[in-house]
């Protein structure tokens, strides 16, 4: 295990960069979290660009895994035909426990990139770092069982279907279910190798 791991120095991938936050993100990351769209299935609504602003610098400084809790909300950032780096997304990394050495992974991509592998790459990413460099035993993915999005993207990253709770939740006003995806460190060294 090494933690406490800093999340500082961004993970480059064949087409992304997977790298903190910054306040200059404000309004990329505006564009996909002002959506209906992409917050259907999480637990927070569209946000105006002052709650962007506002979440994105809390995720700036929110670099350090060391207990319980603490997270990380990295940007997944593209570099576009014309030169220029747009955040297309961000992915959500949470040490869940640390006796255990389990966490929570998650991810959010802007609707206009769907479909074209970045989400994967970008989670492929950040499950080498955990099972790497962070050095944790478990990770899974907790989902709306309506995102078939979601868990397309699990299955694609080797996770298994653990768990299924009905309506254990209380989701934007109603009872909502819990679909529990996750993959253990061999089995993703496997995959891997």
């Amino acid at each position: 295990m090494s933690l406490p791991f800093s999340f500082t120095e961004p993970i480059r991938t064949e087409r992304l960069v997977i790298r903190p936050m910054t306040p200059g993100d404000v309004d990329d990351v505006h564009s996909y979290q002002s959506r209906e769209d992409v917050c259907r299935y999480l637990l927070h609504g569209p946000r105006s660009r002052d709650e962007v602003a506002e979440w994105v610098q809390k995720c700036a400084v929110a670099t350090e895994l060391a207990k319980d809790q603490d997270w990380i909300q990295p940007a997944i950032e593209l570099t576009m035909a014309d030169g220029s780096r747009r955040v297309i997304g961000n992915l959500y990394l949470n040490i869940v426990s640390l006796e255990s050495l389990g966490a929570e992974i998650g991810w959010t991509l802007h609707p206009d990139f769907f479909g074209k592998g970045y989400a994967a790459e970008g989670a492929t990413a950040l499950l080498d770092q955990a099972f790497g460099a962070i050095g944790l035993h478990r990770v899974r993915a907790e989902l709306d069982p309506r995102n078939d999005a979601s868990i397309a993207l699990c299955l694609r990253l080797g996770m298994r279907e653990e768990a299924h709770f009905v309506q254990d939740l209380r989701f934007k006003g109603e009872w909502a279910d819990t679909g529990i995806y996750a993959i253990l460190e061999d089995e993703w060294h496997a995959r891997r190798s």
